[in-house]
């Protein structure tokens, strides 16, 4: 009969005492956090019996932290994703005890933006949030700031030199790349539409930017048209996107640099065949990815929304126990295409 392990053996395969082992069993907080990780770690490893009960009195001794975020629009798929993705990374979290809170902002007018950026403000210990470059945007951030309250901005930046940092896209580069794919794929010269949210998002401004500046640069032969804003809604993007295929007999493709995008597809649908369009959009959805079965989108540009999640958890709690940082910050991630062909 196999001889259950005792507390001396963990403390050896933990590198510990047995004295700190005892106080990691019984939860008390004269056990850096550190050390406790490690001894429940050793626990699992050697199957000690009291090794689930110790990781739950383990995880007292850890900080508790209320992280707030603001999301956009909780109906579309993309966001129903990143609220989940946000609260599996909050619970797996290691180094605190996190309590998520996820708030979808009503609109993107600054106004209602600051009154739930503001009241979030006061119930939590960081806040991360997907916001519109704009005045009063930036002096609630700092408000906060000037409380001990960091502010992250999500996928389009926002505050520069106000906020804590910005975690997304580097979304010049998805612009220019879209244009490259443009360049490459289509069959023929000629216009190409471009779609944003509004002119105060700097994600989709930015895109918008990389796109154009890559058919100056290497593709001069195509017209790329005013663009057009959707307002990041099914129906407006629908109703612009089906006007730009009717007007324009040369057009060639679009790209929807923002949100949007069922509208784009729906009226693809409609009134795509037989022009042979191309069409880049943002984010994979179920959407998406059935128009990229469908051929008729040529690419999707996404976010990869669980390491966004895990690299946002490190740098929340850095903030909250180092305090903000003198120089705000850019982190960029790698973002991933979907072809037909990958799906």
């Amino acid at each position: 009969m196999t001889k259950r392990p005792t507390i001396v053996d963990l403390a050896r395969e933990a590198g510990v005492s047995v004295a700190t082992v005892d106080r990691v069993l019984n939860g008390r907080r004269l056990v850096r956090e550190q050390t406790a990780r490690r001894v429940c770690e050793a626990a699992r490893a050697i199957g000690y019996n009291a090794a689930g009960l110790m990781q739950q009195r383990a995880q007292r001794i850890l900080p508790e932290y209320r992280l707030g975020f603001i999301l956009r629009m909780p109906a579309e798929h993309f966001y129903q994703d990143f609220a989940r993705e946000i609260k599996a990374a909050v619970s797996a979290a290691q180094s605190f005890r996190g309590v998520p809170v996820v708030e979808f902002a009503p609109s993107h007018r600054p106004g209602d933006l600051v009154e739930l950026l503001e009241d979030m403000g006061e119930r939590c210990h960081a806040v991360a949030m997907m916001a519109p470059d704009h005045p009063t945007v930036t002096a609630a951030v700092e408000e906060l700031k000037s409380n001990g309250t960091p502010v992250f901005s999500l996928l389009s930046d926002f505050a520069a030199g106000v906020r804590e940092g910005y975690l997304g896209l580097n979304n010049r580069k998805v612009g220019r790349t879209a244009a490259w794919m443009f360049s490459k794929v289509a069959k023929r010269p000629g216009k190409v539409a471009v779609l944003v949210v509004s002119h105060r998002f700097q994600g989709p401004e930015l895109r918008e930017t990389g796109f154009r500046s890559y058919f100056r640069e290497k593709a001069p032969m195509f017209e790329v048209l005013d663009t057009r804003v959707n307002l990041d809604t099914r129906q407006t993007t629908y109703e612009a996107t089906r006007d730009v295929i009717q007007r324009e007999s040369e057009l060639v493709g679009l790209y929807v640099a923002g949100g949007g995008t069922e509208g784009a597809i729906a009226a693809l649908r409609e009134e795509g065949d037989g022009r042979d369009l191309l069409a880049i959009v943002n984010e994979i959805t179920p959407e998406s990815r059935a128009a990229l079965a469908d051929d008729i989108i040529t690419m999707a540009v996404a976010t990869p929304l669980r390491l966004l999640c895990q690299e946002l958890m490190t740098l929340m709690t850095r903030a909250i126990e180092t305090g903000t940082a003198e120089t705000p910050w850019q982190t960029f991630l790698p973002f991933e295409i979907y072809l037909p062909e990958n799906i």
